[in-house]
């Protein structure tokens, strides 16, 4: 069996990042699986999906390393299409853009710790995430 739902996300900033565990465990509970994956995956190329501790300070953390490795305001040569978010794409490319997560007995199979993130890096517009539920 195959279900396929959307996550709508309209950024209030150009950064932000947000937790979706709730919103894919409910997806994965309507699909009617007990056994399968779920396939979350940003649909948009400065979106990052991945999995992580939701812990203190960590958000802010990446937030820091990532301006790091591709700080925004830099002269990108994808700029030069009239675009300004070269470091936005970077970005995603660092953290993901999907990830694969278990189903076990009809829930999502993740660590203690485990939480699913979306993470907008050229936020402020309409934007979405696929989830795909497959198994039996």
């Amino acid at each position: 069996m195959v279900h396929t739902d959307y996550l709508w996300f309209n950024t209030q900033q150009r950064q932000e990042f947000i937790r979706i565990t709730d919103d894919v465990a409910r997806i994965v509970a309507s699909s009617g699986v007990t056994e399968g994956l779920a396939l979350v995956s940003a649909m948009h190329i400065t979106a990052a999906v991945y999995v992580n501790d939701w812990e203190d300070g960590l958000i802010q953390d990446f937030q820091a390393w990532l301006e790091k490795l591709a700080p925004a305001g830099l002269p990108y040569r994808h700029h030069h299409t009239g675009e300004d978010n070269g470091d936005a794409h970077l970005k995603r490319t660092v953290m993901g853009h999907q990830v694969m997560i278990p189903i076990t007995a009809g829930r999502l199979d993740l660590g203690p710790w485990e939480q699913v993130f979306y993470a907008e890096f050229d936020g402020c517009r309409k934007k979405r995430v696929i989830v795909k539920v497959m198994g039996e």
